[in-house]
């Protein structure tokens, strides 16, 4: 999935997976995945996607800082 803001692009095929989350199993409509990705130039960026009941039931990509994401990979 590729997301591109006024100054970034955000693609999750060339950025690294920093960590990977999935809750519930293959078709659970409620369940969902979060993956942390770091691109080259060292911007973070959340995904997520899940099941029709899911709290992200649509996928996404969010901008993380480099301390937000940190701070979600210490929580998480």
């Amino acid at each position: 999935m590729v997301k591109t803001t006024k100054t970034k692009t955000f693609d999750t095929e060339t950025a690294t997976i920093v960590k990977k989350l999935t809750f519930g199993t293959f078709g659970d409509p409620s369940g969902y995945e979060m993956t942390m990705y770091q691109t080259p130039e060292g911007d973070y960026f959340l995904y997520t996607n899940g099941g029709a009941e899911s709290a992200y039931a649509k996928a996404a990509i969010t901008s993380y800082t480099k301390a937000k994401a940190q701070e979600w990979l210490k929580n998480n």
